[in-house]
């Protein structure tokens, strides 16, 4: 549950760096800093190490170091889904163009359909269709990426907020019919853990509607493609044909706002974090 305000919080230097490094822990037990050229902590060193000064530094990293800035992969997530938002339009296109094609055949008694013209529309159609599954599959990696990172700075901001382990952010998407329900839940870990900005380290109210349209959008989207898909692969005459490609073009077009609707979450989502790190305020662990 949120704390109340006033809740015991912990604030970190305003001038230190929004986003840090883990420091260095001995080669062979993993718990205290190096002493020795080899890695090694003064107790794992033995006696070669007993002569040397303990440091000063602490063996352990505060929340601020543990910190990495999602802005670099979230830049890539944005670049990513405006090509797929293109490819998407491009099948739209692609798909317009061949419901155009068979509308004039079939209003003609398919008198009028030329093999050489139906043939250079559908190559353009299986081309287009390629570029989409190219285009998602470098977006779905990066975004991933992105997502583990969000999940992870999570974890620093307040780990009570997450009901899943940070391994998760990587692997719900896996798990079939299940990945329909965990990224949500995780992301709505995230969401929350990474609203907290009051300088009195009480929770403020941020609206949960960038999640739900992104997430809505996605499974809407993705199971609505799957179902038109099915359609045109079994679609053999030209009227279920052109019905079949009329049923992708809505799916294509879905897709762009999906796309658009991602962009917007991945871009809030990024700009909350970077607040919440320059504030520096953590909870007591």
């Amino acid at each position: 549950m949120p704390r109340a305000p006033g809740a015991e919080t912990r604030v970190l230097a305003k001038d230190s760096e929004p986003w840090g490094v883990h420091f260095m822990l001995c080669s062979t037990c993993r718990i205290r800093p190096p002493v020795t050229a080899e890695g090694l902590c003064i107790l794992c060193a033995g006696p070669a190490g007993a002569s040397v000064p303990m440091p000063a530094a602490p063996p352990f990293a505060s929340p601020q170091q543990l910190l990495r800035s999602p802005d670099g992969l979230a830049k890539a997530v944005v670049i990513l889904l405006v090509v797929a938002a293109a490819a998407d339009l491009l099948a739209v296109l692609a798909g317009l163009n061949i419901r155009s094609l068979l509308g004039d055949a079939l209003d003609n008694g398919l008198a009028t359909l030329d093999d050489a013209e139906a043939d250079r529309a559908d190559n353009l159609y299986a081309a287009s269709g390629v570029l989409q599954i190219l285009v998602m599959l470098a977006t779905g990696v990066v975004f991933i990426l992105w997502f583990r990172r969000v999940r992870l700075n999570a974890e620093v901001f307040d780990a009570s907020m997450q009901q899943m382990k940070p391994g998760w952010a990587v692997g719900a998407w896996f798990v079939p019919v299940a990945n329909l329900v965990l990224p949500r839940r995780i992301a709505g870990g995230i969401w929350t853990a990474s609203a907290q900005t009051h300088t009195d380290g009480s929770w403020r109210t941020v609206s949960v509607a960038p999640v739900n349209l992104w997430w809505g959008a996605w499974v809407c989207s993705l199971l609505f493609s799957r179902y038109a898909s099915q359609q045109y692969m079994k679609a053999e005459e030209p009227q279920e044909v052109m019905d079949a490609a009329g049923r992708m073009l809505a799916a294509d077009a879905f897709g762009i706002v999906a796309a658009v609707f991602a962009i917007l979450f991945v871009r809030k989502l990024t700009r909350m974090q970077g607040e919440r790190a320059a504030l520096g305020v953590y909870p007591l662990s």
